[in-house]
Parts: C-alpha cells; structure tokens; sequence
C-alpha cells in the first residue's frame, strides 16, 4: 500500500517510536468548527504526554496519509470543501477520485494496520444501529475490528445505537470487548449501560500483554478496550436516552439515513442538551487519547523484552 507519512511519524517510525493512530472523521463531520480542531489537538497533545506520537489518518487529494501536517488538518477541520466520510468501503473510490476525506473507525483500523501501528484512540464505535430489523443498519466499524490486528480504545458504542445488539455482533465477530478498570460497558456519554463485560484490566501494561497475546503470539484480529468517560462531564444514562429518542424521531422526520445519521444525532443531541454532549465528547476523546497513549508505550517496550 502506498503510504504517505507526516516528518513526526516518519521520524517515531525510523526510530521505533510507539504510535497511536487517530480517526479523522471527527474532525472532518463528527464535531463543529473550531471544535474540531481543538479536539485534534487536545487528543494529539494527551498522546504526546503519555510518550507516544499521534498519527491522525486521512485521505487527501487522493492519498493516504498516516499523521498529517498543520494545513492538512485544518483543511479538514475548515470543511470548506467536500470532505467524504471514508469507511473501508469507501478507500478505493476515494483514492481513485483524488478525493479528500476523514476516516472512520473501519478505514483508520485498516490504514493503521498496514502501516505497522497497533493502537487506535477515537471516541466511540459504531455497531447495530437501532431499528436494524427495518433498515439493516450495520457499522463496517464490526467487520474491521474482526479483521484488522489494532487495539481501539474507545468509550464504548456510540450511544445512539443498540447497544445490546452491537454487543452480540462484536461477540459473534469474535471481537473481545475488555473494560478498563470497569466491568460494565460505557455508553460513550454515560458511564454506565447495563450490560456488564467478561473481561477487565486495570491499566495499559495489563491491556498491552492482551493486546500482544492477540497478534502475535495468536495472530488474531482486533480488540476493543472501552474506557468509562471522565465522571466530572458524563450524563445520566436515562437523561441521554430521553434526547436520544426525540433526536431519533426528527431523523426519521427529515428522512436523514446511513452514514449521515451519526453526524445529525450528534449535533441535535448537543442541541437538546444545551452543549453538555459536545463537552462530555471532547473530554472523553481527551481520556481515550492519554490511555491510547499509555498503551502504545507499555506495548512498545514489552515486545522489546
């Protein structure tokens, strides 16, 4: 694959340097300018401090790049073009179009792995969205993670989908969903879901000997590590359900569908909920880019012994 690098991630890759791969969609749709970019920021910042080197992954102008430059990443935060939500599904088109793009959970997994880099911080999955039986609405986020040798630290499911269902997908995907420091499943803006987990770990250096054992002493795919969001700006599960449902409700109103569903959820539930989503959003992405971070390292140095 032909790969461009940003000179920090040319530099940490000559040098051995642990890496965590970044989503870009986020920036590209996920949160409003100058939002987005402050996020970017922020989480690159917190990788940094835990003594890795982000790699935010996007397509631009047709190419793959894994870390990208000052302008690259304000073009994307700007949205002053067409930018493309790019799943795995959608690479190709992108590439062959000269096409401009964030990268979703499945394409960053995909981009990230044939880079060399084994974790990836974003905020939340995507799954089984809610009324599957009707529009078969199924993240390609499931199919990655089954496929692609990366550790996603996340905070949990997005909390617009079925969680319960996405829980049963992962499981049939084979994907292992392991708590850290937690034994319930975060809800992304809530700490809590009530769906309880089979596996925890306390810290990075526990969640790095699984990480290892997954790909390379097994060879296996994906594992997810779900980080409760920071209690000081999480919300009630039963507040977010409330906006979840009248915000579900004006999506099928409008007849918004697929990929453009995450996105308006998004902004109607920081509507609804006078900004405290987008300040739970940010903090948690914040805290699943330090722990990412953490990973890296004690991963680093453990297949060095």
């Amino acid at each position: 694959m032909d790969l461009r690098y940003s000179e920090e991630v040319r530099r940490a890759k000559e040098q051995g340097a642990p890496l965590v791969a970044m989503e870009t969609s986020v920036v590209a749709q996920g949160l409003p300018y100058p939002d987005n970019l402050g996020a970017a920021r922020a989480c690159e910042e917190a990788v940094r401090r835990a003594g890795a080197v982000p790699a935010p992954i996007a397509v631009v102008d047709g190419q793959v790049f894994i870390g990208l430059e000052e302008p690259q990443m304000r073009r994307l935060a700007e949205g002053r073009e067409r930018l493309l939500k790019l799943g795995s599904r959608d690479l190709a088109v992108a590439i062959a179009r000269g096409a401009t793009g964030g990268t979703t959970v499945s394409a960053t997994c995909e981009l990230a792995a044939a880079a060399g880099i084994r974790v990836f911080a974003t905020g939340g999955i995507g799954g089984v969205h809610r009324g599957v039986a009707e529009h078969l609405d199924i993240s390609q986020d499931i199919w990655a993670l089954a496929r692609f040798p990366v550790a996603v630290v996340c905070a949990g499911a997005k909390s617009v989908l079925d969680l319960p269902k996405t829980m049963e997908a992962l499981e049939s995907a084979a994907v292992p969903v392991i708590g850290v420091g937690s034994d319930e499943l975060p809800s992304f803006y809530s700490r809590s879901s009530g769906l309880m987990l089979e596996h925890q770990v306390e810290d990075a250096v526990a969640a790095a000997r699984v990480a290892r054992a997954r790909f390379e002493t097994l060879g296996q795919g994906g594992v997810l590590f779900t980080l409760p969001p920071p209690e000081e700006t999480s919300l009630p599960r039963n507040e977010v359900e409330l906006h979840i449902a009248s915000a579900l409700a004006e999506a099928d109103r409008q007849g918004i569908r697929g990929k453009a569903v995450t996105p308006f959820l998004l902004s109607e539930m920081a509507r609804r909920t006078g900004g405290k989503t987008l300040r739970a959003n940010l903090a948690l992405l914040t805290n699943n880019a330090r722990f990412a971070g953490q990973l890296a390292v004690a991963y680093a140095q453990g297949s060095r012994t």
